[in-house]
Order: C-alpha cells, then structure tokens, then sequence
C-alpha cells in the first residue's frame, strides 16, 4: 500500500515541488519514498512495505526505463501473470507486483491489462518516449485518485487531494455545486470533488492524457445476470470462492490481522483467515447497541485468537474528528469514520495488513432497504395511484410514522431509492443554505445517470447497481481506504474481488434475499464455517451515538461555536442551523444526523481553507 503522485509540466523546482506533494501523504508510505523527473514530467511515490521488502521501492522502469511507474495497491494475481509473460519472454528484476503492471503494459497495452488484473489498485504509467500518461482505477474504487488541470496546462494526479494543495499553480477553492447533494448524500456523490476543478478517477476507468488532451474510459460494468440453479449447489461454490479470495488476500511479508465486529461479513472473513489476531472497538457508555466487542471477544475465543479491543469516549472522538476530516480530504459525514478511525489506529500498533467484510452487503443484498417485507407486498397491490398520492402526503409530513414506509413503497426505485443514507430532503438542503451554494445537481439527477444503466431491470438489481456506482466507492471504500491509511494500515477487503463478484452476479435474487433474511445464501455459505448465531445475526452496521452526545451540552457547545462561526455564514443561514441544535438539545426533533452533516463540513473547511499552511517556494 503506498501513496502516488505526479505532474506535467515544464515548471523548475519539480524535484522540491514533488517531494512537498509526496510529504503530504507520508502516512500512505512511511517506508520508503522515490521520485522521477525529466523536462515535461514529475512522478513520486511514498511506500508501505508488504510484499518482497528489499525490492519493491518505486518508481519502478522497464529494462529500458522507456517507461516509469508508480502505483498503489495489490494485485492478487500477479504470481500467475507473471508466469505468463515470463512464458512470452518477459524478464523480470523484482518478485512484487509492481513489475507485472509494466510488463503487462509493454505485452498487452493498457486497455487490455486492466482487464486482466485482479486486485485493489490506482496506478499510473508515463511513456518517455510517445510523452504520455496511462492511469487506471480498480473496478470497485477500492483505491483512490484524483486529478485536475491547472490553468497553465498542468495535469496534476494523485492519491489524496491534500498533495496537490503543494502544487504552486494548483488553486485551492470550494466547488460552489458540491454542498447541495453532499447535505443529502452525506458524501461527494458525484464525479466532482469539494475542491474546485478537482476529480475523481472513477471505478473501473482508466485514462490517457497527451499533450493536453485527457480521455478517460469504463473497463468494466457491474452484470447481475441470474442463472437459476440448486441453493445448495451455489452455497457451496460460494463458500469455495470466498475461501481462495481470503487466501489471495493474505499474501504478504508482514504480519496480518482482521477486524472483527458481531456482524457476520467480519466474521465470516476472520474465520476464513484465522489470523492471530482480530481487532474491535465499541463506545463508553450504557448502550449495548454501540458496543459489538463482546461478541467480537466470544467469538474470537471460540476459534481461539488473540482479540485486541478498546472502548472510545465522546471526548476523544470529538478531539480527532477534525484530524479525522483531513484525512478524508472531502467532508465525509458517516458517523461510522470515527469508529473506523480508532479500530485503524489500534491494529496498526500490532500488524501492517488487516482483513475486513466490507461489500458483502452490496453484492450479496445486506440492506434492509433492499428487502419488501410482507405488509410491502401486499401495500404494493394496491393501484399505483393511490400509492403516489399517499407518497405526496407522506414527503409533506416528514415526521409522520410512517413516512419511509409510505415512500418506500410508492413506485419505482428510480422514485425514492438514493442509496443507503438520506440526510437531508433536497427542499429541507436548500432552505438551510445561501443561495450561491443552492445550484448543485439534483439528487434524482445524480442518480437517474445511474438508473438509466439498469432501465427495465428488477427492483432488487437497481438498488444494488446503484449502492455499487455510488454509495460503495463513495462512502463505504472511501473512509475505508482514508482511515486505515491515517494510521500506515494497509486494509484489503476479500468480499471486493473479481472471482467473488463474478459468483454474486450469477446468484438469483431469490437466493439473497428470503422471508427469513438478507444476503440469505451468504450466511447460508458462512455457516459451513461459523457458528449459526454469528451466520445468522441481524446487520447492526457501526453505531455511533451522535444523537446521544449532541443532547450533552459539552458537545452541543462545540458544534454551536462552529455553527455561530463567521465562515459558517458564507455557507448557510446560521439561524436555521441554531433552532436545528436547539430543538435536538431540547428533544423536540431528533435532528442529529442533519447536525452532524453540517458540522463535518464546517470541521473540513476549517481544516483546509482556514488553518491549512500552504508550503513557500523561493
């Protein structure tokens, strides 16, 4: 696991500039660090050793340092690749991965590699000799990149955003267009960043960029085609193929862990691995429902590992959470990044490589909103009609009882399915803003780009398609990848693999989702190696006690200096955000997750547009 950069340009200074960027993200690879330059490019590369330490620093050359390197993350597959361009005449200098990826790119061409690559990766080759740049993203967006273009012309790339705040022509300023989605999102839905004129590298793309001109391509898609076939038959392959991706997952020269909550992906994941250890953090406090650690423990003791825990105070997520912000490098606003931030930094004392469940839920069919109880059902036999004027009642009274229901149940996914997290109503976003911040896309805007991709297809197949395009790269692999790499940890996810996905794209809705339970045949599959109580566990996910410590006046206090602050007011109307705290203080609304929104964004903007120190150039 390591952090990249880089830069066109005929600027001076490149080797200054490029060691300012890669010092920026020295906690993605406190290792080693190595940087190229020539007349028009400048490349750099921080590195966390986990495979063949002697030999893997970067950036790495082919024999005839025609082409440079660098290059984030692991290809699990490399040790076949290798073999079949050793077989076509390859001569390899290292045993890491790193050198599959150019000589892939010299036998195969970019286009052709990428698609051969199994694994979590963002990496760039530059060309010396056609002076062009090749990057690419894995196919889930398990490994970020960013990039922009200066005014001068300069292209500018790199793992986090904060690297190219050290760029000298790189002009830092908030994109007017991405408060309004994020305020109901909760996370940078689009391809936009909050950094003007900053973008994401999507999943499953890869680009070109020569002499100024910049193309960027999709090398893979998401295809849930069902084959019907015996439950018991895809149980078993399932739990098969689960297996070898753990087993391709614990490659490494370091020592690796698992995290592990009551949940059964962590579980199933950590019963497959069998590390030595397994890690798990929950909350001070009396709530039993924001502290897995316990069962974490029981289990852990059950199959006879080390479980290493602690419980968080209030204070001290408070304390971090604007060190938190900035290594998001977006305002991200799920709760859970806090947990994760801590369960990173306590494994971090003990491995380099952790194991985790994330993704099962979206490819085997975990929600809750994914699933139609029977009342849904029989709700849904009624005229659509009625069902949509029920719906327009339900949206004018937000509060009523049974308001997602009625939502829910109203129509098409494409009516009032956004993915796994709803914050704030797009009417209820605007009132709290100014108006220059007013005229970002359109939620059903953002998602029905999405949507149009599965038109006719099953409700179950929408959802899921949707979570895949935009909750999972958005949300749930973002903080993933920032909070273990806050802490130099590297965090591999084996439910994210191709031979896996390609099994969850051939299993029958019916199979994932049943009267009993979500992603049924999953747990089905666990249960070959886990206990029934841990395979068959409702999904708590990571709860966090926002609503609990935003009625404490101590923490009310801190959002309110932030909320009453002079910047706040360019953003919003601090009024409207005063009488959200204060009927939340009073336990007149339960306002939390709406508060929490405004104040992660205030906390990020503070972090780097107000106390942020640019580097100086002489």
């Amino acid at each position: 696991m390591c952090g990249i950069v880089g830069f066109s340009g005929k600027i001076e200074y490149k080797r200054e500039i490029v060691q300012n960027m890669m010092d920026l993200i020295v906690h993605r690879g406190p290792n080693s660090a190595g940087a190229y330059t020539d007349a028009d490019m400048a490349l750099g590369f921080r590195r966390l050793s986990i495979i063949d330490l002697a030999d893997g620093s970067q950036p790495m050359y082919n024999e005839d340092k025609s082409l440079v390197l660098v290059y984030n993350g692991e290809i699990y597959n490399f040790q076949a690749l290798r073999e079949e361009l050793i077989a076509a005449g390859h001569t390899f200098a290292t045993h890491c991965d790193s050198e599959v990826l150019l000589h892939g790119y010299e036998q195969y061409g970019g286009r052709e590699l990428v698609k051969k690559l199994r694994g979590m990766f963002a990496f760039v080759i530059w060309d010396t000799k056609e002076k062009k740049l090749f990057g690419a993203r894995d196919m889930f967006g398990i490994k970020p990149m960013y990039y922009t273009t200066t005014k001068d012309g300069e292209f500018i790339f790199a793992s986090e955003i904060k690297s190219m705040l050290a760029h000298p022509h790189f002009e830092r300023a908030v994109n007017k267009n991405a408060l309004l989605p994020y305020l109901t999102f909760q996370y940078s839905a689009t391809e936009e960043t909050f950094f003007a004129g900053v973008y994401k590298l999507l999943p499953a793309h890869f680009f070109e960029w020569k002499d100024g001109e910049f193309v960027t391509e999709r090398y893979w898609d998401v295809d849930f085609e069902a084959k019907d076939g015996d439950f018991e038959a895809y149980s078993e392959e399932l739990d098969r193929v689960v297996h070898e991706s753990v087993e391709a997952h614990r490659i490494s020269d370091v020592p690796v862990g698992s995290f592990l909550s009551g949940g059964v992906d962590s579980s199933y994941i950590t019963a497959c691995l069998m590390p030595e250890e397994t890690f798990s953090v929950g909350f001070e406090g009396e709530h039993e429902k924001f502290n897995e650690t316990n069962e974490a423990a029981e289990l852990s003791q059950r199959l006879g590992i080390k479980n290493v825990r602690r419980m968080i105070s209030a204070d001290e997520c408070f304390e971090a959470f604007p060190t938190i912000q900035y290594h998001m490098d977006e305002p991200q606003s799920n709760p859970s990044s806090v947990p994760l931030y801590f369960l990173a930094k306590l494994a971090a004392e003990d491995v380099t490589v952790v194991l985790s469940g994330e993704g099962a839920d979206e490819i085997f069919a975990g929600y809750e909103w994914y699933d139609e109880t029977p009342m849904m059902r029989k709700y849904k036999k009624l005229p659509q009609f009625l069902r949509i004027a029920a719906a327009r009642v339900a949206r004018a009274l937000p509060y009523f009882k049974g308001h997602d229901f009625i939502i829910k149940a109203s129509g098409r996914p494409e009516d009032y399915f956004i993915g796994q997290a709803l914050v704030f109503p797009e009417k209820e976003a605007k009132a709290v803003l100014r108006d220059e911040y007013k005229n970002g896309e359109r939620v059903h805007d953002i998602t029905g780009k999405i949507y149009a991709r599965v038109k006719g297809r099953d409700e179950l197949t929408k959802k899921q398609y949707l979570d895949l395009m935009l909750w999972l790269p958005g949300d749930i692999l973002l903080k993933a990848d920032k909070m273990s790499m806050a802490h130099s940890l590297e965090l591999r996810v084996p439910f994210l693999d191709k031979e896996v996905m390609k099994m969850a794209e051939k299993i029958p809705a019916k199979y994932k989702i049943t009267k009993e339970n979500t992603k049924y045949i999953l747990r089905h599959a666990a249960n070959r190696t886990l206990p029934d109580e841990w395979a068959n566990r409702k999904k708590k996910g990571f709860p966090v006690p926002i609503r609990l410590w935003l009625r404490e006046e101590k923490y009310a206090q801190i959002v309110r200096r932030y909320f009453e602050s002079a910047f706040a007011a360019e953003f919003f109307d601090t009024d409207a955000l005063i009488r959200l705290l204060d009927d939340h203080v009073a336990g007149k609304a339960n306002n939390g997750r709406k508060i929490w929104t405004v104040f992660t964004f205030l906390v990020w903007y503070k972090r780097f547009f107000i106390d942020f120190i640019l580097p100086v150039y002489n």
